[in-house]
């Protein structure tokens, strides 16, 4: 009996990384220079599934607002969502302010600006300069080539040229329909290759793990610990009280939903991506009774502005360095940097690192933070990175399923029956195998 519970347990996938994690840990800090040469190993499943970002993104957004009765429900979904993650991103930006200031890591610390050597940030604060200022990016969003965006894995490009490709099929109504049709079944092959994909996610998550403490060490964790500890209770507040209050404004139980994503939230602590799992996000979240047009349109457009987590990460980053630099903070002079968050926190989404590259962006147009500051956050940020992709993988769920409640789109009896249960119905088999999505019925009918 034992032996077969064991054998059932292994066999899900939450449970395979939770292991991988625990041992990746284990040897990193046992035998540091082997792990730190396992950063490929994580290296590799984040481009498998990268890989497939691009056609899955175009494809989800295309075939959900495709589907939508008009584009006029197209672009009230829209501005629901976007009217969400703004509420969200600023609640998440002003617990962190509120935190770092009251417990604030970095008093004590007493470095001089003048003796920090900032060439290991100069990659950083270059790729700053180049995001530029709010009309950058908006010119950012439109591709040079619609090509040249999806080799690049451009997320915002892509989005925008899903959404300008959609709304021309809403308006072309039942001629392009085997199109959109054609387009799904896509889709569920592209599904299908995520399926194969997800069973190196252990190995994944084992070598992330490994990489990160056999490089900086559990001694580095005890160096900033303060500032981590930090931020993994202001993530976790902000995700309790938060979005907890909102799923129950939803009528739906936010732990029941974070049980029903375990695999997802495993996955992603050990790679630090929420990336990794976005396409079987979106199979969970269409399970969930949520249609597949407001899936489509309001999950991948959450992965490029709806960051939570890095709101949170990013006002207490900028407090800290200032509080280890003993540079005084007016009243006023946090409250414009909070301005300035609610912009360059959207701003760098889909760029790698963007975390340090929104940070380095904030900084040089604080011109009262010394961008090399940075320097003092390299050494932990992956560990910091955890916790803040972790929080936007909730993030983005929640207000999938909010702008799914708001229009009175989501079955309510499917979603509290499946997370009643913890999975799908039809998921009794391994959690690595995920059934292919069963196309729901178009809003409004």
């Amino acid at each position: 009996m034992r032996s077969t519970f064991f054998v059932k347990s292994l066999s899900k996938l939450y449970v395979q990384v939770l292991v991988a994690i625990v041992v990746g840990i284990a040897l990193g800090h046992f035998m540091p220079d082997l792990g730190s040469q396992l950063k490929p190993l994580g290296d590799l499943f984040i481009k498998l599934i990268k890989m497939l970002l691009a056609p899955i993104i175009f494809a989800s957004i295309v075939v959900g607002i495709a589907r939508m009765n008009n584009v006029h429900e197209a672009g009230r979904v829209g501005l629901k969502a976007v009217l969400y993650f703004e509420i969200a991103s600023t609640f998440a930006l002003v617990i962190g302010l509120v935190v770092v200031n009251v417990f604030q890591p970095g008093a004590g610390m007493n470095i001089d600006p003048a003796h920090i050597d900032g060439s290991s940030v100069e990659t950083y604060a270059k790729r700053a300069e180049q995001q530029g200022g709010a009309f950058d990016f908006i010119l950012n969003m439109v591709p040079h080539s619609v090509v040249g965006a999806f080799a690049a894995g451009e997320m915002l490009p892509i989005i925008f040229f899903s959404l300008l490709f959609a709304i021309a099929l809403a308006r072309a109504g039942k001629a392009v329909e085997p199109f959109v049709d054609m387009l799904d079944q896509f889709l569920q092959g592209m599904f299908g290759v995520v399926r194969i994909a997800m069973y190196v996610a252990p190995l994944g998550a084992f070598g992330g793990m490994a990489f990160t403490v056999g490089k900086y060490g559990i001694g580095t964790l005890a160096s900033f610990g303060q500032l981590i500890l930090c931020l993994y209770l202001t993530s976790a507040v902000f995700i309790v009280l938060v979005l907890g209050l909102v799923m129950r404004a939803c009528g739906l139980s936010l732990f029941k939903f974070m049980r029903y994503i375990r695999d997802e939230m495993l996955v992603t602590l050990g790679t630090a991506s929420t990336e990794a799992v976005l396409p079987q996000m979106l199979v969970k979240l269409e399970k969930l009774g949520i249609p597949k047009p407001v899936v489509g349109l309001v999950l991948p457009t959450g992965y490029a502005f709806n960051a939570d987590g890095t709101a949170i990460y990013l006002t207490m980053a900028s407090i800290f360095i200032a509080q280890a630099m003993n540079i005084d903070l007016t009243l006023w002079d946090q409250l414009v940097l909070l301005g300035v968050l609610l912009f360059t926190s959207k701003g760098s989404a889909g760029v790698a690192g963007a975390g340090f590259v929104a940070l380095a962006a904030t900084l040089a147009s604080m011109h009262k933070i010394p961008v090399e500051g940075l320097v003092l956050l390299l050494g932990v940020d992956r560990f910091l990175n955890e916790a803040r992709a972790v929080t936007n993988l909730v993030g983005n769920g929640v207000a999938t399923v909010v702008v799914a409640r708001w229009e009175k789109a989501i079955d309510m009896d499917q979603a509290r029956a499946v997370l009643d249960r913890g999975k799908a119905f039809g998921e009794d088999a391994p959690a690595t195998v995920l059934e292919p999505v069963v196309p729901v019925a178009r809003m409004g009918q």
